[in-house]
């Protein structure tokens, strides 16, 4: 990177400030008379699931992890032990916003050092008032996250602003018959070997996969238990890794989105749900009477759940099960019940192709939110997305492609410290510099990465372009991106066709107010179009107003790998940097001191002390 005088003069004067210490703050050696208050221990071992022997990342030894449940405004200390030979490992709180506590995003190379194999790091969460809803957390590295994650539900004091008997958490995943490690070797490989789609979609760990059945004691479906005349909140998390997925119940038409990606929204009634990978929803869900189960003469229901934007659709079911104990007998009323050890012989109900724009300009917020108007925007960052394919395929926002695997043998950024660290050790080369960044549509290309000033207002517009090849193969190929932002979330102001025209994107948002969320779908329109071509967009409003190093993405786990990961840094270093050198010293260093094992007990800094 080329500095400006100025530039190296105000590093400089941060680096001062930094050996007689910023905001200093007490160490603590979490020793055996420290408690944490969750403890995960990631692993990888052979597990059977939906039929078939698969060697996976595993938290707890279970599939999904366990729901972690903690309360708004409280500190929880969670310890994550990489129990990995071969592998390091992060785990990031899938929409928690972390500023106060800088290295516990859990994000490899940009907020921390990865936990080496057999060492662990106490993550510091504290979620403010107001942030109660529905989340998940998952490793961070590689292709982990496929099996490694589990829903986190973010509790109130305060009860919930709707009313319900009880609720149910619908956790989706996606199955697919190879290793963590042949999958990205891959993805990384000339010429590609693409891991194909997955094969069965996986309901609350359960399914029936289309691989073959090795184990049938593992091939099964997911019963969701309910009673009559109930409403229940429903939870549905999508921790999938590839395809868009739409989902429906079997006779139960009239579900009520009342939350979005950890925000209450006004009720808005849909049939059915679509979600990408990253996305959440909470529904109201209001069953059937005893009577009408009785003219029915059923007690059970499928859940259906399919593919799509994908080569081939991908279909799998759960049972929504009554309790019909809790009807009185009706004479010659017998109600039936489905096998949960196979599919059904035909599909239940119709599910649509995919509806563009879904949900988009309809979900209100519920409380106002201080969305800011065009009038309030400093300035906008068009970020094209794009895959280059040359037999190997990588996918890059704006030329660029970002990876965390320094081993890639493929074209991508990779920093050889994370940017959190560069950002206390003052290391230029990992600086970005703000003016030549404007200068250049927002990306700062020496360290790949977006800086911003706290106080600016941004609009990020996410363009999908046709894909661009040199091998002599079909250029214009497109996806369907579920697009994450980590830090405080963004205000999603909509999407549409073709390239993004502001007046346009206004005339959509009339009479409407944009809910925040942190992962919403860049859609792809059509399967292909010219190359180069724009062929859509998303847009999102940001508030810079939490100082730190957060990463946006598409969460597809596949193209993450192949690069399709944008650094942002808020704040100059003074923002960011708020506790001395001596006292992180340990946050630093891969593997240091920070980094507990079985010898060692880490020394680690209480941020919430602050």
């Amino acid at each position: 990177m080329i500095a400006t005088m100025s530039s190296l003069s105000r590093f400089a004067t941060v680096a001062s400030a930094l050996v007689t210490g910023i905001g200093a703050m007490r160490a603590h050696v979490h020793d055996n008379t420290f408690t944490p208050d969750v403890v995960l221990s990631v692993t990888r071992q052979n597990v059977s699931v939906a039929g078939i022997q698969r060697y996976s990342t595993l938290v707890n030894n279970s599939l999904p992890a366990p729901v972690l449940r903690i309360q708004e405004n409280r500190v929880v200390w969670i310890r994550v032990y990489n129990d990995m030979d071969d592998a390091n490992a992060t785990m990031h709180w899938h929409g928690l916003t972390q500023a106060a506590y800088p290295f516990s995003d859990g994000t490899p190379l940009a907020s921390q050092w990865p936990i080496p194999p057999h060492h662990f790091f106490d993550y510091e969460l504290k979620t403010a008032n107001g942030t109660a809803g529905t989340y998940f957390y998952h490793a961070h590295v590689g292709f982990q996250a496929i099996t490694a994650t589990g829903p986190l539900i973010v509790e109130s004091a305060e009860s919930p602003p709707y009313t319900y008997d009880d609720e149910r958490i619908v956790f989706l995943q996606e199955l697919f018959n190879q290793t963590d490690t042949q999958v990205e070797e891959g993805l990384e490989a000339t010429p590609l070997r693409w891991t194909g789609d997955p094969q069965s979609w996986l309901i609350n760990g359960k399914g029936i996969s289309n691989y073959g059945i090795v184990d049938p004691s593992s091939a099964g479906l997911s019963v969701i238990n309910v009673e009559p005349q109930k409403t229940y909140r429903l939870r549905f998390i999508a921790a999938n890794s590839l395809a868009y997925a739409s989902f429906g119940f079997e006779g139960h038409r009239n579900l009520s989105v009342i939350e979005a990606d950890g925000h209450y929204t006004k009720p808005y009634t849909v049939q059915f749900l679509q979600m990408g990978t990253g996305q959440r929803f909470s529904t109201l869900l209001t069953t059937k009477t005893c009577t009408e189960l009785g003219d029915l003469g059923k007690g059970d229901f499928y859940m259906q759940v399919e593919s799509r934007d994908r080569p081939s659709v991908t279909t799998n079911y759960a049972i929504l099960r009554y309790d019909v104990s809790k009807c009185s007998p009706i004479v010659g009323v017998n109600y039936t019940r489905v096998p949960d050890d196979a599919n059904p012989s035909s599909a239940p109900i119709t599910l649509p192709p995919t509806v563009n724009g879904f949900l988009d300009y309809v979900l209100q917020p519920l409380e106002p939110n201080d969305f800011p108007t065009a009038a309030e925007v400093t300035r906008r960052i068009v970020i094209n997305v794009q895959q280059m394919v040359d037999q190997w395929y990588i996918w890059t926002d704006n030329g660029v492609a970002w990876t965390e695997d320094g081993s890639d043998p493929l074209n991508h950024t990779t920093p050889v410290k994370p940017y959190l660290v560069a950002l206390y050790q003052n290391d230029t080369a990992y600086l970005p510099n703000y003016e030549a960044a404007v200068a250049n549509g927002g990306l700062d290309s020496s360290t790949g990465s977006y800086p911003a000033k706290l106080g600016e207002v941004l609009e990020i517009v996410l363009q999908n372009v046709g894909s661009h090849t040199y091998d002599g193969s079909a250029g214009g190929g497109l996806d369907t991106h579920p697009w994450h932002m980590h830090g405080r979330h963004y205000y999603d102001i909509g999407s549409g066709e073709g390239k993004y025209d502001p007046n346009v994107a206004e005339a959509k948002l009339s009479g409407t107010t944009p809910i925040q969320r942190d992962t919403t779908m860049l859609f792809r329109y059509n399967a292909t179009t010219a190359a180069d071509e724009i062929r859509g967009w998303r847009a999102w409003r940001v508030r810079v107003e939490d100082a730190g190093v957060w990463m946006a993405h598409c969460h597809i786990l596949q193209h993450m790998v192949q690069g399709m990961q944008t650094p942002f840094v808020f704040g100059d270093t003074r923002d960011i940097v708020t506790v001395g050198i001596p006292e992180v010293q340990g946050y630093l260093t891969y593997g240091g001191d920070v980094y507990g094992n079985n010898s060692h007990a880490p020394t680690v800094i209480h941020f919430s002390e602050d």
